[in-house]
């Protein structure tokens, strides 16, 4: 039975972390028009820098005033750029491919749980380690980034997450070494 916690568990969460799937393509939009216009103000800072800074219009050399114009225009383009990247660049780096992650390793947990023959307490604390340390590592990231609530950041900086999950894996392999049977119970 404690298999089945995991196995459920990690439909619900991959569910859950996968949906940020669509909240990044409902940013796209942004990043095109943020990409278009960097494009715009690094092709006339490239074009300023072809001519040798000359204004392309009255053949004249380009103002000191003129270059910076140019410069600024493609700096804060490209900062633009980058700002818009931002959001999905955190979701998909953290709740996204942890959360996908850690809810495939709760499945394959609870599967393989099943085909243990060890004490139900054993197969109890990997079940528990695992769920615990997927919401205080992924759960947590989640928390921080797609809600932006600060006092998950302080659940991440304790590092209690990956640590679980990292105990979970060891106390798997050896519940494997010792009790596997081939057919589930």
């Amino acid at each position: 039975m404690t298999g089945k916690y995991n196995i459920v568990f990690g439909f619900l969460y991959l569910l859950l972390t996968a949906a940020l799937g669509p909240v990044m393509v409902n940013n796209l939009p942004a990043i095109d028009e943020a990409q278009a216009d960097k494009q715009q103000s690094m092709g006339a800072l490239q074009l300023a820098a072809d001519s040798g800074f000359e204004n392309t219009e009255t053949l004249e050399p380009m103002t000191a005033a003129e270059i910076a114009r140019a410069n600024s225009a493609a700096l804060l383009a490209l900062n633009k750029q980058l700002n818009a990247e931002l959001p999905n660049n955190a979701i998909k780096g953290g709740p996204h491919a942890h959360g996908n992650l850690e809810a495939m390793l709760n499945i394959v947990v609870g599967i393989v749980l099943m085909f243990l023959a060890v004490g139900v307490r054993f197969k109890q604390l990997i079940s528990s380690v695992f769920i615990l340390g997927t919401l205080l590592h992924s759960g947590a990231l989640y928390l921080a980034v797609v809600f932006n609530l600060a006092w998950a950041g302080t659940v991440l900086g304790t590092g209690i997450g990956p640590i679980l999950i990292l105990l979970g894996l060891l106390l798997a392999g050896i519940a494997s070494a010792t009790g596997w049977k081939g057919k589930a119970a």
